[in-house]
């Protein structure tokens, strides 16, 4: 079969038949008495094997070695096809990231494009310091890539780093809010406390929302940062919660301090029936006191939760100082009796 005939039952062309004899990866297997190259059933089958392999990705080298190496095992081969194609679309699957976070941030012009590239490449740098000068720089240097901002806070370790990035985000908008709702749904409690902290500091309905749902999160911490933020809202569904982390003991310092503000303030929009200041007042207090008869047996847990009682106005909280200014206990007891000095004797 002369190679006119090869090249079009095989597909492929006279001209890379011959670039392929060049190489020496085929020969045809003889010639007619006029010097034209004659092809028989193994040249074809060869043909065959190298287009094959050609498109498994290897090059026209390791097709050679393939074919002619009698020691050459497939499997190997095969492993070291799928190595390479998996380290080809991480990388085109990085790249293809990178442009459209820049074509998010809608740049103006060249100037714009090259000022996001550098931003992602900083964000992505090993060195904190370098992270953090990309996230305090970014709102006023950069058309700033929103997406590229939340998977840096939902992975980032450096407290310094991470607050720097949250500002950033913050300063951003609410654009982020929904970004930040899938690292809310992550399996890794870390990634889900990162994402309540940058949450808490973005202002709206949307936070907000997120936040409530974050109540009911299987890790204290993250409850711990979503209850806070809350109750600094006027969200009075997250008093349970802030009663809790009072008697745990992790934050309960900020907990008092939203307690206190839930009991000064009514509801917000974002509760569905507002209540008047007096009876969330009186509902914290209920709560406080609920938990000193039944759940406070340390010392120090029914320290912190008379301590809490201390800014939340109404005859209830001032009520219970009286009886708890009479307890057994002597550090409660001292302590519920200043407290009633402050308030000048309710």
């Amino acid at each position: 079969m002369l190679i006119g005939e090869v090249a079009r039952r095989s597909g492929v062309s006279a001209r890379m038949l011959r670039h392929y004899e060049s190489l020496g990866l085929m020969r045809p297997s003889s010639r007619t008495g006029s010097g034209y190259r004659e092809y028989d059933g193994e040249d074809i089958r060869r043909i065959f094997h190298i287009e094959s392999l050609k498109s498994l990705g290897l090059s026209l080298r390791e097709i050679r070695r393939a074919l002619d190496d009698p020691g050459f095992t497939p499997p190997a081969l095969v492993h070291d096809l799928i190595r390479q194609t998996r380290e080809r679309i991480a990388a085109e699957t990085e790249l293809l990231t990178r442009l459209r976070r820049i074509d998010a941030a809608e740049p103006a012009g060249w100037e714009d494009v090259l000022q996001a590239v550098a931003f992602l490449k900083a964000l992505g740098s090993t060195s904190a310091a370098a992270r953090q000068r990309a996230a305090l720089s970014s709102v006023d240097e950069v058309p700033v890539p929103v997406e590229a901002l939340v998977e840096a806070v939902l992975r980032e370790t450096d407290p310094n780093v991470a607050g720097a990035l949250r500002w950033a985000l913050a300063r951003s908008g609410d654009s982020g809010t929904a970004l930040l709702a899938q690292g809310l749904g992550s399996p890794v409690a870390a990634v889900r406390r990162r994402a309540v902290e940058s949450l808490a500091e973005i202002p709206g309905d949307g936070s907000t929302a997120l936040l409530h749902r974050a109540l009911a999160d299987p890790d204290a911490m993250v409850r711990g940062h979503a209850a806070p933020a809350l109750g600094a809202r006027g969200v009075a569904d997250a008093v349970p919660a802030l009663i809790d982390m009072i008697v745990e003991g992790g934050n309960d310092t900020a907990a008092a301090d939203a307690l206190s503000i839930l009991a000064s303030d009514t509801a917000t929009a974002s509760n569905p029936a507002p209540t008047s200041p007096t009876s969330t007042a009186d509902r914290i207090a209920t709560g406080l006191v609920g938990r000193l008869a039944h759940d406070a047996t340390e010392a120090r847990i029914r320290v912190r939760l008379t301590q809490a009682l201390a800014d939340i106005p109404g005859r209830t909280a001032s009520h219970a100082l009286m009886e708890l200014s009479h307890d057994e206990d002597r550090a409660v007891a001292l302590t519920a009796a200043y407290l009633l000095r402050l308030r000048g004797g309710q």
